[in-house]
């Protein structure tokens, strides 16, 4: 029989003791190899884990500073919101005192809205009177064009413009105001004559700081914008008419 191969460890200490000799088989060898691998896959696992861990407690310290940043933030906007807000109902409380007429003077001019293909105008300048300044110091939204009846029931005669309610209402050309009154449908409005058949009208105010038969002159301030009558938000409801008949407010005013 073939003897199994071993190892001998010598032992031999240095202080002149008796030298000690240990036998090794193969399979305590295997066994000794063996578990030493295991102990240095163990070990490169909890040197992994310990890692990793580290790893996402530092990501986890980061995020909660930034939520706290953010939590921060938040809160610098929610005050600075209720700031802005109680001090737009102390504005709305002191204009309300005045009231939306104030300072608004029949002999007010003011220019035009500056934009596109528009320019600051002096007040009468537009040669024969025609109306063909924009009715408001803004641009505003168009919210509804001119539609013509036709036959379908469904007529608009002039353009709506959305503003903001007070917003100055401004005469198109020089004329007379021929008619000023409060009607189911257009509120307050009032109608400017300014020869050569046209006429303009301005409709949904909430004032009108000129009276009937008064001379005005182009960009003259005629009242402010509001939403009385058949209205649901604040706007000018503004109609030229020639001859009678309403013609498109676009193709003639300069539209800023």
């Amino acid at each position: 029989m073939d003897e199994k191969p071993e190892f001998t460890v010598v032992i031999r200490p240095s202080d002149g003791r008796e030298t000690r000799a240990i036998r090794i088989g193969n399979a305590s060898l295997r066994r000794i190899v063996a578990g030493a691998v295991v102990l240095g896959v163990l070990f490169a696992l909890v040197l992994g884990s310990w890692w990793y861990l580290a790893a996402r407690a530092q990501e986890a310290t980061r995020l909660t500073a930034q939520v706290e940043g953010l939590t921060a933030e938040l809160e610098r906007m929610d005050e600075l919101a209720r700031t802005l807000t109680e001090l737009e109902r102390r504005y709305e409380g002191i204009r309300s005192l005045f009231g939306p007429a104030q300072g608004i003077q029949p002999e007010t001019f003011l220019p035009p809205a500056l934009g596109r293909g528009s320019s600051l105008t002096s007040p009468g300048a537009g040669g024969d009177g025609r109306p063909t300044s924009w009715p408001l110091t803004e641009r505003g939204f168009l919210t509804q064009p001119l539609i013509e009846g036709g036959g379908s029931g469904e007529e608009h005669p002039g353009i709506d413009i959305a503003v903001p309610a007070g917003s100055y209402i401004r005469s198109a050309g020089d004329g007379s105001v021929v008619e000023v009154g409060d009607d189911p449908v257009y509120g307050l409005y009032l109608i400017v004559d300014h020869g050569g058949g046209y006429r303009s009208l301005y409709a949904h105010a909430s004032q009108i700081s000129v009276e009937h038969g008064r001379t005005v002159r182009r960009n003259q301030v005629l009242g402010l914008t509001g939403s009385t009558g058949r209205s649901t938000a604040p706007h000018l409801h503004f109609e030229i008419l020639r001859d009678g008949e309403p013609v498109d407010p676009l193709e003639i005013v300069e539209r800023p």
